[in-house]
């Protein structure tokens, strides 16, 4: 569905080709399952209308419907772009068919389907029968088509998918699964248990069955009409939604943050310790409201923090909607699992005895976020610490100040007392250490290098005074394992994905590639292919694939590090023309990396991040469980990415991966707040995983009191029970 519009407009392109003037066999599929099917029909009538031309409409059920329906899902789209009921899919084919019957002095429609009940719906409207054909796969249908074809005027076209067995089996389990659903006209037809009359019963006539609930309301199970609502996105395929953004940018111009001053430092923490003993005293079901207050109006000036990502960090378009909606998503689900975890529980215990478990915050805390989620991590630091009774004070990258400053302005606006949210920023060598050693710090929350955390953690443990907590989410060596059975389309896609989308950027990007020997050359030469046909340049443009490292420092020391593979590794990607990995390089661009991968001979020659587009691949041959050992050997343990057509090797290698984050056949980056807690273990981390139901509790002291009820002269509760 994201592509239809792009695929009407190559359609156009080719049926305007002078050269096949006077050719009637081009034809269209049109999947019925999709809500502008009857538009598609419509637009390609007028099309052969205006080119003097006849073409074949090919209408099927349609294919991937769980597909589409996820991608509705994850993009926190208004609605789906498919019928999300079978009934509805089914009217939607014979209204369609309906209509192509009516329009056969251009189009030759051609049905494919199994289901009897649209065969006869099909024949009945039909006056002319050899107006069109019917279609079914190879090895079905064959009962039902035996029975129609006794009509000679009545066509059948057989078809059949050509290929390897490697390439045909996901294609056949697809067919598998989607005939074998329950509401299948095929599996119904096998099944005894349904009678004639429910088989034939008609769509049109069928009582209204439940639908899917809509992507807003994801997390939300039936009779949970309070749970947090699921963040909204945009479709930037669709271009209006597109437009709203790009608008947002046109003028925008970053201004200068002031640097806070060591004067700034002081004087905030005395301010956030006064702040933290009057926020903390505010019920926490007000200071859930503010979050959600807060969550509200950042989803409605969404454009416009996209807006300042693509500027300040430039981020990519889709990776400035996803990071604005990661922030808000942060914001609902604290507040959400603050509501149901941390109000005060009564403990059980003997009798004549009150036991009550309360929570409180802890005081002022420093959060010091990255620049690579300059709001989202910024923003689920700033509001777990808030949420939980904690004033803060907010230390950003020193690269993306402004985007904090307006989120702590809408935070400010949304009912959060100024002094107990303050923004210092800065350096982390002079501000960050500054606030972490002021004497009435009561936490630190810290999102960065490995080698920078393992300094705050020094620091902390040398301050006199109480011993304070530090909650470290740090990068790593994040490995993807492809074992032989991998389909190397899938690993392609996740590779590129993983590796290459914002730049490398991520603690989660794909840094270790360990790719099976029997399958090792496709996949590079895929991998190789597919970089090429990405698009380097500044991210301001909604076609850019990958957009500019940080800063001149970032861009120097990957450089460095490239010229040290060059020395002892092997390149992966071939050098165009053009002198880069890609065909589109928007030289003008500061700072632009291309994408890069070397081979390596073993997993321990990869010793340290590196955070940016450069990818190291390693072969490997025997047990699966030996490359996971490997991988726990380097000692980072944040992502790791497995792709096998097998689920037990799967599930084993899972298991024993010391990694935070384990993802199966898909890519590895872009964890969802609440669906995939994000954090790791060993040098990528201290835990709790944020975004998941641990996290607060690190935030809160905990307090019981217990109260001896018979000291007042008897257990009045007790003895009314006998």
């Amino acid at each position: 569905a994201d592509r239809l519009a792009l695929s009407l407009e190559v359609i156009e392109a080719v049926l305007s080709d002078p050269a096949l003037r006077g050719w009637d066999g081009f034809g269209v599929v049109v999947q019925a399952y999709g809500r502008r099917a009857g538009a598609v029909i419509d637009w390609l009538y007028a099309l052969s209308v205006k080119l003097d031309r006849k073409i074949m409409v090919r209408l099927v059920k349609g294919a991937y419907w769980d597909a589409e329906v996820k991608r509705a899902q994850v993009l926190g789209l208004t609605s789906f772009p498919v019928f999300t009921r079978k009934q509805a899919t089914d009217v939607s084919y014979i209204a369609n068919a309906r209509k192509l019957l009516g329009l056969t002095d251009r189009i030759y429609p051609q049905f494919a389907t199994h289901n009897a009940h649209t065969v006869a719906a099909i024949l009945d409207m039909a006056t002319d029968k050899k107006a069109f054909e019917f279609q079914r796969l190879h090895g079905m249908g064959e009962g039902v088509y035996r029975e129609v074809l006794k009509n000679p005027t009545i066509r059948c076209r057989v078809y059949a998918p050509v290929g390897a067995h490697r390439d045909l089996l996901a294609y056949l389990v697809r067919r598998l699964l989607e005939n074998g659903a329950n509401s299948s006209f095929v599996h119904q037809l096998a099944d005894e248990g349904v009678g004639m009359a429910e088989l034939l019963k008609s769509p049109l006539w069928m009582a209204p069955q439940p639908s899917l609930p809509l992507p807003v309301n994801l997390f939300r199970n039936e009779g949970q009409s309070k749970a947090r609502a699921n963040s909204q996105g945009l479709d930037l395929t669709v271009a209006d939604q597109a437009q709203t953004l790009l608008v947002q940018a046109h003028h925008l111009e970053i201004p200068f943050v002031p640097v806070a001053t060591s004067e700034d430092v002081v004087n905030a923490a005395k301010n956030a310790v006064q702040a933290y003993h009057e926020w903390d005293k505010v019920e926490l079901s007000t200071r859930c409201r503010i979050l959600h207050d807060a969550a509200n109006r950042l989803e409605q000036e969404l454009p416009q923090f996209c807006a300042i990502l693509v500027k300040e960090a430039f981020k990519t378009w889709a990776d400035a909607v996803s990071e604005v909606r990661e922030a808000v998503d942060f914001l609902r689900y604290y507040a959400d699992q603050a509501s149901s975890t941390l109000q005060d529980q009564h403990m059980p215990g003997p009798t004549g005895e009150s036991n009550l478990l309360r929570f409180t915050g802890r005081g002022a805390w420093v959060c010091i976020s990255p620049w690579n989620f300059p709001l989202a991590i910024f923003m689920g630091q700033v509001a777990a610490a808030l949420v939980t009774g904690n004033s803060v004070l907010a230390k950003p990258a020193e690269q993306t100040p402004y985007v904090a400053s307006q989120a702590i302005a809408l935070l400010h606006a949304a009912g959060v007392p100024e002094h107990a949210l303050q923004l210092l920023n800065g350096p982390g060598e002079t501000v960050g250490a500054e606030l972490i050693l002021q004497a009435n710090v009561a936490g630190v929350v810290f999102t960065g290098s490995t080698q920078v955390a393992k300094i705050i953690h020094r620091a902390l443990a040398n301050k006199e005074g109480p011993i304070v907590p530090l909650i470290a989410e740090t990068g790593g060596i994040n490995a993807m394992i492809v074992d032989s059975t991998a389909l190397p389309e899938q690993v392609c896609d996740s590779v590129i994905q993983s590796a290459f989308r914002s730049a490398g950027q991520r603690c989660s990007a794909l840094r270790l590639l360990c790719v099976h020997e029997e399958i090792a050359d496709k996949v590079i030469d895929m991998i190789a292919g597919a970089t090429q046909e990405l698009v380097v340049g500044d991210t301001s443009h909604l076609a850019t694939d990958v957009g500019p490292v940080i800063d001149a420092e970032a861009f120097e020391n990957i450089q460095a590090h490239l010229a040290k593979l060059a020395s002892r590794a092997k390149s992966l990607l071939p050098v165009l023309a053009n002198g880069h990995t890609v065909k589109s390089f928007d030289a003008t661009v500061a700072h632009l990396i291309s994408p890069q991968a070397y081979e390596v001979q073993n997993i321990a020659d990869v010793k340290q991040e590196i955070f940016g587009p450069v990818l190291h691949v390693v072969r490997w041959s025997g047990d699966p469980a030996t490359v996971v050992q490997q991988i726990n050997q380097l000692g980072y343990g944040l992502t790791l990415g497995i792709h096998t057509r097998i689920d037990s090797r799967a599930q084993r290698m899972a298991l024993s991966a010391k990694i935070g984050n384990v993802y199966i056949n898909r890519n590895q980056i872009g964890a969802v707040v609440g669906v995939q807690p994000f954090g790791g273990e060993g040098l990528s981390g201290t835990g709790p995983k944020a975004g998941g139901p641990l996290y607060l509790y690190r935030f809160v002291a905990e307090q019981t009191i217990t109260i001896n009820t018979t000291a007042a002269g008897g257990n009045v509760t007790l003895m009314s029970q006998i």
